[in-house]
C-alpha cells in the first residue's frame, strides 16, 4: 500500500527482456535503502514492483506481462527518471490517498500551461476509467497523489504546485507525455458493492439501496 507522495526521482539503469517481459536495474541515489530487503514493495512511476535485487546503486525488479499490458513501463528507456515511493508502513504517518500500485491504464497529457507558480495539466482518461473521477476527488498519476480541479468530456484537469513538479517528474510533462493512472480505490469498490455480480444499474435510487441492504428502514 502506498500514498501517492513521491520520496525521490531515480532513474532507469537498464531495462532487460526476460523471455517475454521484463526486469528493470534503477539507480536511487536520492533515498536510503538501507531498511528495503528483497520482496519488499517500491513503486516505480506508480507500478508496485517487488524488489527481486538490491545492490549499492539502487534494485532491481520484475515487470510481468500484465504490467507492461497497462502501464507506460512497457515502453521505459535506461536513462529515464521515475518516480520512487517505498511501500507504507502501519507506523507511517499517512498522506495523500490511498493507492495500492495497480495501475489500471496510461491516459496523455493534452495540455499544458503555467498559471502563476502553479502548472496546469489536462490529462485524458480512458472513457472506462472516467466513471471513477469526480469534481476534487484523487487520482494517482504516475504514482502522485493529485487532486482532480475539473472533469472534462475526455478526462481530467490537475494543478500542479511548485513542490509537486520540483520533486517528481511532472515537471518533464509535455502534451503527449503518456502517464500512467491508478483511480480511486474507494470508488472501485463502491461500485462493486452496489452492482454485485457486475451487472450495472440503470441508476441508484432509494429503492436500489434498499434492495441491496445499504439502505436501512428510519425509524
Amino acid at each position: 500500500m502506498f500514498t501517492g507522495i513521491v520520496e525521490t526521482v531515480a532513474e532507469i539503469q537498464a531495462v532487460a527482456d526476460k523471455g517475454g517481459d521484463k526486469a528493470l536495474a534503477i539507480r536511487v541515489d536520492g533515498l536510503d535503502l538501507s531498511g528495503v530487503k528483497l520482496g519488499d514493495s517500491i513503486a516505480v512511476n506508480g507500478v508496485c514492483l517487488t524488489v527481486t535485487h538490491l545492490d549499492n546503486s539502487g534494485f532491481h525488479a520484475d515487470i510481468s506481462r500484465e504490467t507492461l499490458s497497462l502501464s507506460s513501463l512497457a515502453s521505459v528507456k535506461a536513462g529515464a527518471p521515475v518516480n520512487i515511493e517505498r511501500a507504507l508502513l502501519a507506523s507511517g504517518r499517512f498522506d495523500g490517498h490511498i493507492v495500492s500500485g495497480h495501475i489500471d491504464g496510461t491516459g496523455t497529457i493534452t495540455e499544458r500551461y503555467d498559471d502563476a507558480r502553479s502548472i496546469r495539466l489536462n490529462v485524458s482518461v480512458p472513457e472506462p476509467l472516467r466513471r471513477y473521477t469526480a469534481h476534487k476527488g484523487s487520482i494517482c498519476i504516475d504514482g502522485v497523489s493529485l487532486t482532480i480541479n475539473a472533469l472534462s468530456s475526455e478526462g481530467v484537469e490537475l494543478n500542479i504546485i511548485p513542490h509537486s513538479a520540483a520533486q517528481t517528474i511532472i515537471a518533464g510533462y509535455r502534451p503527449g507525455t503518456v502517464v500512467n493512472l491508478e483511480v480511486d480505490i474507494i470508488a472501485r469498490y463502491l461500485e462493486r458493492l452496489l452492482t454485485g455480480s457486475g451487472a450495472k444499474p440503470d441508476g441508484i435510487s432509494e429503492a436500489f439501496l434498499a434492495e441491496h441492504g445499504i439502505l436501512r428502514g428510519r425509524g
